[in-house]
This record gives C-alpha cells, sequence and structure tokens, in this order.
C-alpha cells in the first residue's frame, strides 16, 4: 500500500497556528493538538478548534494520515525521487533463515547448524574434556619405571607416589648440561622457560657477558681490547655454571637429613632401579657436609644390611691412599636407616656438571637411545691413556677397580673422565667374594677392552654379543694401533695365566707420551689466564680499600674525615683516575688508563701526576710513591680504629 507524503506548506494550510492573528477559524483544528495532542495556549485565547471530534472530513482524513509517529516517514523534500516503502517488522520467514556467513570464511554447513542449534540452547554435557598435548596416557611409568597396562595415571599426582629416594618424574634437575628445561616424562607439562620451582631462583644469563667490544682483527697489534685483559668467556662461564651447580638446592623433595649431611638434591637422571652393577639399587645425590661446609657426592646402596663393620674399616684404609687424577676420591662410608631402609652411603669427590660415558656417548631421549655420534681416534686414546693411568696406580696398591662401565665412569670437563665407584664392590662383596686380587685385575683388563670397543663400535655393552665381528669392524675406522690395543684388553687367559699390564703401557707409549704433551699444553694455557685473573685480583683488592677510605663520611667523631688530610688528595687522585672528560667536556673510558694508574699505585713509582680539584681552585703535585704513603696511612688507621674501637666510632 502507498503512502502519502506531505509537505510543510500542506500542513500549514490545513492546521493553523495559536499564534496567527489573521486566520482564526473555530472549525480549523488547532496545529499544537495535531503535533502534540494538546495546546498550552487554549486557556490563553487560542482560537482555533481544540476538539478532534469535531473536524471536518477532510481535516479527519488528512490528520489520519499525518499524525507523526514512530512509523511517519522521513522528510523528503518535492521533486526528489521517492525510493520504495520498507517495511518497519521483519516477517515470520525471516526468523528461518540462513545465518549470515562472511565471505572467503572456511565454515562448513555442520558447524553453521550446529552454531544455529546450540546458541539457544546450554549442554555442559556436550563440552569435550580437556586433554594435555603430546601427552601419551599408555606410557605414563609407575614408581619402579614399568608401565601399567590399561591403569591411567594422572601424571601430576603419581609424581609423588616414586618415594623418598629420587625426585618426581619431570621434576627440575639444575645439574643436566641443558638448563632451560625439564628432565624426566612429565617435561611436556612445563613450559620451556620462566618456570622455576619453589625456593630455585633462574639461572643468571650468562650470554649477557658475551663480548660486544673490537674484533682481534679489527685492532693494531699494539693494541688491547678490554677482553684481554679477563679469562676467555668460554671458560669463565663454565665455571660461573658450575659454581651456580654446587650451590643450588631443590627443597621440599622429602629427602631426609643425615647425621652429618644435609640439602640432599638427587644426581640421577632417570627413576629406574638398576642392581645390575653391584647387586642393590644405587642412587646418587649432592649433599653438604654439616662440619666443613664442602658438597660431597653420595652413593646410597638401597637395602644393603651391614654384617661385619672390618669390610668399611679396611676399604676406607687401603681407598683413601688412593691419590690420583682419575680416580673420584672416597672420603667416608656409614650406614643409615633415615631413608626408611637399611643403606650404604658411600662419600666421594663431588664434581658439578659431570655425565657419565654412557649419557654423553648415548644419549637417551624415552625409551630409546638416539644414534650415537662417531668418536674421534685422539678422544679414544685420550680415554685409554686416562683409564690406563687410573688403572696403573690401583693396581699398583694391590686392589681391583671393579667398576669399569660407561655407566660408572664421569666426564666433568672435556674429554676429562674419573672412575666414579671405586671400592663399592670391595665393601658389598666383602664376605661372599672368593677370587683372588690377580683375578680381579685380570678382569678390570677385560672390562676395559669392552668399555673402550663399546665407544668404538658406537654399541651398548649389553648389544655386544659378537665381540669377534666387532673387532674386525674397527678397521675401517680407526688405525691398526687402536684395534690391536682393544683386542689386547678384551682377550681372555686361560686359568692361571695372567696378562701383565706394563706391557699393555709399553705398547701405548707413543700416545701416552703425546697425551702427555697436550696435558702440558693446557696446563700452559691455563696458567696464563690464571695470570690474567691474578693482576685482576691485586687490583681489586687495592679498589676496595680505596672505596673504604673515599667514600667515608666521618671517623671516631671527626666530622668530614675523608675530605681532610692525606684523603683529600686521594680523593683527588680517584677524580683522576675515574672521572677524566676529554677536550669537549666528554667522560673518558678507558681501561687501559684506570689499569694504568692503579698499577702506578700500587708499585709507588716515582713519576710524578697533578691532581686538580673539581673547581680548579687546588692543584697539587705528587708522585706515586707519596700517594702510596698517603694510602697505607689512611688505611692503617682505619684498621686502627676497626680493631680498637675509639669511643664514638662508626
Amino acid at each position: 500500500m502507498a503512502t502519502t507524503r506531505y509537505t510543510a506548506n500542506d500542513l500549514r494550510r490545513q492546521v493553523g497556528s495559536p499564534r496567527s492573528k489573521g486566520r482564526e477559524n473555530k472549525d480549523t483544528l488547532c496545529r499544537n493538538v495535531v503535533i502534540y495532542g494538546n495546546c498550552r495556549y487554549e486557556d490563553q485565547g487560542c482560537t482555533f478548534n481544540h476538539d478532534q471530534n469535531k473536524m471536518s472530513s477532510s481535516q479527519t482524513d488528512l490528520t489520519s494520515k499525518k499524525t507523526f509517529n514512530v512509523d511517519s516517514p522521513s522528510f523528503t523534500p518535492a521533486g526528489q525521487p521517492q525510493p520504495p516503502a520498507k517495511k518497519s517488522t521483519f516477517s515470520s520467514q525471516a526468523a528461518s533463515a540462513a545465518p549470515f556467513t562472511p565471505r572467503g570464511a572456511n565454515v562448513t554447513p555442520n558447524l553453521q547448524h550446529q552454531a544455529t542449534t546450540e546458541t539457544s540452547i546450554f549442554n555442559p554435557a556436550a563440552i569435550r574434556e580437556f586433554t594435555p598435548q603430546n601427552y601419551d596416557i599408555g606410557n605414563t611409568n609407575s614408581a619402579n619405571g614399568a608401565a601399567q597396562d590399561g591403569v591411567y595415571s594422572d601424571p601430576f599426582t603419581s609424581m609423588n607416589s616414586l618415594g623418598p629416594a629420587l625426585p618426581p618424574a619431570g621434576q627440575f634437575n639444575p645439574y643436566a648440561n641443558d638448563h632451560s628445561t625439564m628432565g624426566g616424562s612429565g617435561a611436556t607439562f612445563y613450559p620451556q622457560h620462566g618456570s622455576f620451582p619453589a625456593g630455585l631462583t633462574q639461572p643468571p644469563n650468562y650470554h649477557l657477558y658475551t663480548p660486544y667490544d673490537s674484533y682481534r682483527q679489527d685492532l693494531q697489534p699494539w693494541q688491547r681490547s678490554t677482553y684481554d685483559f679477563f679469562m676467555p668467556e668460554k671458560m669463565r662461564e663454565h665455571m660461573q655454571k658450575k659454581m651456580y651447580a654446587t650451590q643450588q638446592v631443590m627443597p621440599n623433595l622429602g629427602l631426609p637429613q643425615l647425621e652429618r649431611w644435609h640439602s640432599l638434591v638427587p644426581l640421577d637422571t632417570n627413576n629406574r632401579k638398576n642392581s645390575s652393577s653391584f647387586g642393590y639399587p644405587s642412587w646418587m645425590y649432592k649433599a653438604q657436609n654439616s662440619r666443613t661446609g664442602r658438597h660431597y657426592a653420595l652413593r646410597r646402596i638401597e637395602g644393603y644390611r651391614l654384617t661385619n663393620d672390618k669390610a668399611i674399616t679396611t676399604a676406607m684404609k687401603e681407598w683413601k691412599k688412593i691419590k690420583n687424577a682419575n680416580i673420584v676420591t672416597v672420603h667416608d662410608i656409614f650406614t643409615t636407616r633415615e631413608f626408611g631402609d637399611s643403606s650404604l652411603i658411600f662419600a666421594y669427590d663431588y664434581h658439578p656438571l659431570s655425565a657419565t660415558l654412557q649419557e654423553h656417548h648415548f644419549p637417551s631421549h624415552g625409551p630409546r637411545f638416539r644414534a650415537p655420534n662417531f668418536i674421534p681416534e685422539n678422544v679414544l686414546w685420550g680415554y685409554i691413556c686416562q683409564i690406563t693411568n687410573a688403572l696403573r696406580i690401583i693396581h699398583s696398591s694391590k686392589l681391583a677397580a671393579r667398576c669399569l662401565e660407561l655407566s660408572k665412569i664421569i666426564v666433568a670437563e672435556k674429554d676429562r673422565i674419573r672412575l666414579a665407584a671405586c671400592s663399592i664392590l670391595d665393601v658389598v662383596q666383602f664376605e661372599t667374594n672368593t677370587r683372588s686380587v690377580l683375578e680381579l685385575q685380570q678382569e678390570d683388563l677385560i672390562k676395559f677392552g669392552r668399555v673402550m670397543l663399546s665407544l668404538a663400535t658406537n654399541t651398548l655393552p649389553v648389544h655386544l654379543n659378537n665381540i669377534q665381528a666387532a673387532l674386525d669392524s674397527l678397521g675401517t675406522k680407526y688405525t691398526s694401533n687402536l684395534k690391536e690395543a682393544i683386542a689386547w684388553l678384551i682377550s681372555p687367559v686361560g686359568p692361571g695365566e695372567s696378562k701383565p699390564f706394563d706391557n699393555f703401557i709399553t705398547g701405548i707409549s707413543t700416545q701416552m707420551t703425546a697425551f702427555f704433551d697436550l696435558a702440558l699444553q693446557d696446563g700452559d694455557e691455563k696458567e696464563s689466564m690464571l695470570a690474567r685473573e691474578l693482576e685482576n685480583g691485586r687490583v681489586a683488592r687495592l679498589l676496595m680499600k680505596l672505596a673504604t677510605i673515599t667514600e667515608r663520611g666521618d671517623l671516631a667523631g671527626m666530622q668530614g674525615w675523608s675530605e681532610a688530610g692525606d684523603r683529600y688528595q686521594l680523593k683527588l687522585f680517584r677524580d683522576y683516575v675515574f672521572h677524566q672528560v676529554d677536550a669537549d667536556g666528554k667522560p673518558r673510558l678507558s681501561i687501559g688508563h684506570i689499569l694504568n694508574c692503579l698499577n702506578k699505585l700500587d708499585a709507588g713509582l716515582e713519576e710524578m701526576v697533578v691532581l686538580t680539584s673539581r673547581d680548579n681552585d687546588n692543584v697539587f703535585v705528587l708522585t706515586y710513591r707519596e700517594l702510596r704513603q698517603m694510602f697505607e696511612r689512611s688505611f692503617n688507621e682505619l684498621v686502627k680504629h676497626s680493631k680498637h674501637g675509639a669511643p664514638g666510632a662508626n
């Protein structure tokens, strides 16, 4: 139905204004009544009609069409094209229309239908249960490392069932090589960065100390970089990591405190019990001695009941005499029941950030081993020379190592190995061992050969089923000397016979000499690096003494002690060393100037130096020898007051 539109002039002609004096007509309807429904001038003399029932037929038809309401069309000037009329309400068919889908959106019809039907009704049962990503429920391990078929174990609650012996699965291990990740099967539940257990602080950002100064090729031969005065960055970072790992603790682990040991931290990288080496499950801990404050590595033999105290006393007497660079020294052997059972504890030297040969060359990821890397021949010869050095001192003391396994030899630094489980079998098998020392020493040589063959063939010892085939494969990768050495070690001997170990040492004398030369070169390099830090230590002590003098306010009731006497010249010397500016007033930052001045002060040279106050009113010309004397007198005065405690002293 078309809608009739009227202009403003039509309204003026059909209705009257209360202020219109020239067109008074009682039959004309008042405009205010048409627009507002009433007229406020009705009682003030408005002459127009205010009763809509008394309108004429033409006015009635007009007002019925022109009454203003929400459905009234918008005003359109005359002469403009009239748009088609729009419906003011939605029809019943609009409710069943398809939902709007943006062009280009990848929405399937099923999802559209689901979105249409589920918007009106909320169904909690339709919500999917949350499942952690990248987690295989079937691979959840129990406390002893065996999988439970068909039983779901919550990874967050099952970690507490491992017992007090080891940290839970996925526990943060600050002593691993990679400090940015979590160890164990639950590692996927933890973020890679920024999440650390309670009581632990984030490891230092070692990369912030990376040198950013000029490269060596950009400097002249007589120039020095700032980092030429300090040890190399990699060595400093490695030492800082070792110190950080030594001091780090892991609270709330549920581990007991022993009689003379506290702050126990597990060092094992897995929670599987393995009794193949000693006949009993064994665990490793880092602990601090409450008497000396030093850190040690404790190896616990679980479930061992000591029946003869002579086993401990004999082992301690013999093995404490062994001092060798390739053997981890044993310091104490004792028993305890603090773990809830009868345990035997061996206290060894602690070497932070160390890993076993098996972990170093056969890294594992989950239940399987990753493909090991090829080991260069010079590295294998280095291992042979070091193990030979350890066995030589052990066999000469009429003892046997009995611990030559990949999991019982640790690598602390680059290619530096140590035997880490000596003396354990001497105690555990004290009464059950029936073999002589010579037989045990011959067994050491065979185990020695199996370890080297395993490393050379990249095969775990348990998989070395065909020894001869493994030896034959060495000829394609290594020299005949290495193959012959391993073959001599691994070859068995007849009953009552023995292989003289001195003959083996003679046979590898060339490699021993080469390794000895490399060790001497490494010692010379580290000594030169130590010389750099030696000077830095001397300068640091000088700076600390100078700061205690120049930065002190008063002493023994004397106000402004550092501003009077010899201290004033020392403060000017401090400005001369650290606060120099160039001709443009810019700070002069030269570590060479600072070290040069401090070295001259420490030596007390006769060289003259001009010291000027900041306001240029005072100028002193002194020698470094005189400054040295002032320095000593001022510091000795501080020492005297610190010892005797003068009245009024701070």
